[in-house]
């Protein structure tokens, strides 16, 4: 793997470490935008038990 300095973040260099990467980005998209959704609909709260599991675990992290 080759690693950059500043900002950028390392490239992966094969398949696998590529999926990875993707998979990783992909929980950090969902990971917000269920704070986000969450933050703007109070009224979902309550309303599915694992969304709310997800929605403090989300917070505890930050």
């Amino acid at each position: 793997m080759t690693e950059q300095t500043g900002s950028q973040t390392s490239q992966p260099t094969t398949a696998s470490d590529r999926v990875a990467e993707q998979r990783a980005q992909l929980r950090v998209r969902h990971a917000a935008a269920l704070t986000a959704l969450m933050d703007e609909r109070a009224d979902l709260k309550g309303v599915h038990a694992l969304a709310d599991h997800f929605d403090e675990a989300v917070r505890w992290s930050a």
